[in-house]
């Protein structure tokens, strides 16, 4: 090219990042090899809205592209930019030192006219004479301390260890002109990523939210604008029109909607399966009325014909833990009232459960049976004189919750909401199971940040429901067709016993419900 074309594509290249990437950025490519970078309609808009907003956080897909769009535009901004500094954040030192890689390749595949030339180039810098710098970092603790930059790339952001830290470190030093761009594919609720993203949806921060769907990718998607793409595609013996079928069958469907629905719900290493999770957040109610200035719903009125149920979990009423307790059907095993808070101190909880006890037909209590359980236990049992306190097999009032049954009354947990023994109404309860994961070390717990009051209080309302049932001669009913309509308790009270002389005969204890 002649000079002065030479300085018009340079100045193309300089005002427009689009231009720059689609005809000059060349990239590896898993089938086709050493190939241009050209864009496809989904990634120009991811370039759009990277450029338009200051602060901007993506949900993507697998394979969508993006860390490269993101090391192409580092690229970019190093080369046409004086004096900036562009920091990417990765999970691990070899993802950072792949990242730098990239861009490093992207580098060396540009014409001579649009090379600045390096003055520093090791495993994690590059820096142009722009007296522009790329900085790619593996994560880490003290990460945010060294991260200050014009732009700020965050890689797989939901998978990246202590990014609450990090990003509490690093937003000060961004805060007074910087740029953030965060991206990653889904790994569950409850981490910084989720909180962040679902926030800039509802508009609570500065992110902008970019959103991207699989079926947009024209290597994944049937789309007749690239027919040419498809013919190399039949070539390698890949069938556009089977693409779905065939990844969705080479993987669990965790991981497929995880990777690549984008699904947040359930896509985590929950302790409740994730199909499961879905099935009972669209089955909350939010048909209820409040009490106790707001601190226990209910959904349901107490029925003279049906037995109660209520578990609760103790704190001190002081900011931190929360107490809680549910009031379950015991007929149908349905949740009909909760309560949940974090400043109520010992002695009014127990006043609260006393009443909500008496109204709901005197329902069985059962309480966790640890230090601060026995000051309530003794409330109830000294100062209310409650009558119908759950005890264990020695006698002793409440339930002692140790390293060794924890798990099982969680497995027992687990069990009724996967068969259906009860029915939750609270969208708080579905919250909390949604946080409820395993960690690294096979635990069960909260995630960090998040509580299990209501859960652990939903343990001890199935530990004693099941045992209830076992024990008492009534006819529980566990699954009704319309689980949602108050149901009659049985009719059939006949028990099958034996007379002096061997015969067996039938009691009818209809009279007990009179």
């Amino acid at each position: 090219m002649e000079k002065n074309q030479l300085l018009d594509e340079f100045r193309k290249c300089r005002e427009d990042p689009e231009y720059f990437i689609s005809n000059y950025i060349k990239v590896t490519h898993p089938i086709r090899g050493l190939v241009p970078f050209r864009l496809y309609p989904f990634q120009q808009r991811i370039l759009s809205e990277i450029e338009g907003h200051r602060f901007s956080i993506l949900r993507k897909f697998r394979q969508a592209g993006c860390t490269t769009i993101a090391a192409a535009y580092s690229l970019w901004t190093i080369t046409f930019q004086k004096h900036k500094s562009v920091v990417i954040l990765s999970k691990g030192d070899a993802e950072s030192t792949e990242v730098l890689d990239r861009i490093k390749l992207m580098y060396d595949e540009l014409p001579s006219f649009l090379k600045p030339g390096i003055i520093e180039d090791n495993k994690h810098t590059l820096k142009l004479k722009t007296n522009s710098v790329i900085k790619s970092r593996p994560s880490g603790k003290q990460s945010g301390r060294s991260l200050a930059g014009s732009l700020l790339i965050i890689d797989e952001a939901a998978f990246i260890e202590n990014i609450d830290t990090i990003w509490a470190a690093v937003y000060p030093i961004i805060s007074t002109g910087g740029r953030a761009f965060v991206l990653s594919t889904v790994n569950g609720i409850g981490n910084w990523y989720h909180d962040v993203y679902q926030k800039a949806l509802d508009g609570g921060n500065s992110f902008h939210p970019i959103d991207i769907r699989w079926k947009e990718h024209p290597e994944y998607n049937y789309n007749p604008k690239f027919e040419h793409l498809y013919e190399i595609m039949r070539e390698k013996g890949l069938d556009i029109h089977k693409w779905e079928e065939t990844t969705r069958a080479n993987m669990p469907n965790k991981q497929w909607l995880q990777e690549y629905e984008c699904s947040f719900l359930g896509t985590g290493d929950t302790y409740i399966e994730g199909e499961i999770l879905r099935a009972l957040a669209s089955q909350t109610s939010e048909d209820f009325y409040t009490k106790h200035n707001n601190r226990m719903r209910v959904w349901q009125e107490p029925h003279p014909q049906y037995t109660y149920l209520i578990a609760c979990d103790t704190s001190l009423g002081r900011d931190r833990d929360y107490s809680a307790f549910h009031i379950i059907n015991m007929y149908n095993g349905q949740q009909v009232a909760e309560f949940y808070s974090n400043r109520t101190a010992i002695n009014d909880f127990a006043k609260i459960l006393a009443t909500e006890g008496m109204l709901y037909n005197i329902a069985y209590i059962i309480c966790e049976r640890n230090t601060i359980g026995n000051n309530l236990i003794d409330w109830l049992n000294n100062v209310y004189e409650y009558e119908n306190l759950w005890d264990d097999e020695r006698g002793d009032i409440g339930f002692q919750v140790t390293a060794k049954n924890r798990d099982s009354i969680l497995a027992d947990l687990e069990e009724a909401i996967r068969i259906d023994l009860i029915k939750i109404n609270s969208t708080r309860t579905c919250d909390e199971l949604m946080t409820f994961i395993i960690n690294e070390h096979g635990k069960v717990e909260a995630e960090k940040g998040y509580h299990d009051d209501l859960i652990m209080s939903l343990a001890l309302a199935v530990h004693a429901y099941k045992h209830l049932i076992e024990t008492t001669p009534l006819e529980f009913v566990s699954r009704l067709p319309q689980i949602n309509t108050p149901a009659m308790p049985s009719k059939d009270y006949k028990i099958k016993i034996k007379t002096q002389s061997g015969m067996m005969t039938e009691e009818d204890y209809k009279w007990l419900m009179k």
